[in-house]
């Protein structure tokens, strides 16, 4: 496995991007544990590879085939068993040429919700993928994988494989199970999910109920989550708790660098009102839980017709878990209208009803929600590589959000 004039290198809308892929050593490195994780798993990379640049991930689509027996390691019981245990606790690092690779256009990744928007997380689907055929569904003519992805985040996003590898076991039904972890490393290799919801929404009639059932499951496997968040906030993933968001404002105010001092003086004087509003979340009894903070159709699958598999989790957060609501919803309501609205609204809240909360009650806290979900948004631009300049990679975007946070939102409880 290599890069040569074959790989194709988008960069989308961050031509500058600095990320650890310039550095040809690291290339190697990354790509020589891509091999011998796939060697743990009785495959072998069989193609040209496909890099996503952007300035909080490296995501690589790496075509693959079983390996044939006779031509080394397969994948029998002890290989298995040795790929299980690597999930979080690293693997072999070995090496392979590496060079810069040709460049590709940006595939149509917009995306995003809300003011500057990153760019559709890693919803990227390279040519191959995007194709159709076997490439398109992840399932090789033979029966075995087409392609697996390679995903390198920074030192602020590496909880994202552990977590990752922790959701296959609590709630596999909703999650990609992944096939290599390297936590001190930030690495994480993945299966193909399939079909991305945002391809299907391209090339066939898709109606509001598909985006309610995405709701009401989501929601579900965010119930079931309630009792694992100490163990997610041990993995790594940032605590945002309800009644601790005023501190996390004030950080991330005091740490912005964008706004004006006009706007800084905006946000200084709703700080009041926040700690209002989350003591007002707080007392609704809705625990915290995991919250994706970016959970739109490019960050889904969609295997089947009503069911869905959430992946990316880089933006994530253990917080009040309304905070979710903002990006599906607003997608679909951009899709279909705000007339729309209500329905999501109850499809969400569904599985939070109980434990004597009223229906009131559970609007009022998706209204109050909506708003605070700002400061999530807000706090994953933050998760950026470092930039050689020094300068704070995120500054503007960060300063859209946080200014989110004096926007109404589009419903009232009531």
């Amino acid at each position: 496995m290599r890069v040569d004039d074959t790989t194709v290198v988008d960069r989308g809308r961050y031509p500058d991007a600095a990320t650890p892929w310039e550095r040809e050593s690291w290339r190697a490195e990354a790509l020589g544990w891509v091999a011998d994780s796939l060697t743990a798993h009785g495959l072998h990379a069989s193609g040209a590879l496909e890099v996503r640049l952007r300035p909080w991930s490296v995501l690589v689509r790496v075509p693959v085939e079983q390996r044939a027996a006779g031509t080394g390691r397969t994948a029998g019981p002890e290989r298995k068993a040795g790929a299980e245990q690597a999930v979080g606790a690293g693997a072999v690092v070995g090496g392979a040429p590496a060079t810069a690779g040709r460049q590709a256009t940006d595939p149509g990744a917009a995306t995003g919700v809300g003011p500057a928007p990153r760019s559709g997380g890693e919803s990227w689907v390279g040519p191959a993928a995007r194709s159709g055929g076997a490439a398109g569904t992840g399932t090789a003519v033979g029966g075995g994988p087409a392609a697996v992805w390679f995903k390198a985040t920074p030192a602020a996003s590496a909880f994202e494989g552990p977590l990752t590898a922790a959701l296959a076991r609590w709630v596999p039904e909703h999650v990609l199970r992944p096939l290599a972890v390297d936590a001190a490393r930030g690495w994480v290799l993945l299966p193909d999910g399939g079909d991305l919801f945002r391809s299907v929404l391209a090339r066939e009639p898709v109606g509001p109920r598909d985006w309610e059932a995405l709701l009401r499951q989501y929601a579900s496997m965010q119930y079931d989550l309630i009792p694992h968040a100490d163990a997610i906030e041990r993995l790594g993933v940032p605590a945002a708790r309800t009644l601790d968001l005023p501190e996390v404002f004030d950080e991330l105010l005091a740490g912005n660098s964008a706004l004006t001092p006009q706007e800084r003086a905006r946000l200084e004087g709703v700080r009041p009102r926040l700690a209002d509003w989350c003591a007002e979340l707080a007392s609704v009894g809705v625990p915290d839980t995991l919250d994706h903070a970016d959970l739109h159709d490019g960050q889904l699958f969609r295997p089947a017709p009503g069911r869905f598999t959430f992946f990316d989790w880089g933006d994530a957060a253990v917080s009040h878990p309304f905070c979710s609501l903002r990006v599906p919803v607003e997608r679909a309501v951009d899709r279909y209208g705000p007339q729309v609205l209500p329905r999501l609204l109850d499809a969400y809240l569904e599985p939070w009803a109980g434990d004597g909360r009223t229906a009131a009650q559970l609007r009022r806290a998706a209204e109050l929600a909506w708003r605070l979900s700002a400061l999530g948004r807000a706090a994953s631009w933050g998760r950026m590589f470092p930039h050689g300049s020094g300068a704070a990679p995120g500054a503007a975007q960060g300063a859209a959000w946080l200014l989110e946070l004096l926007a109404e939102p589009p419903f009232r409880a009531g």
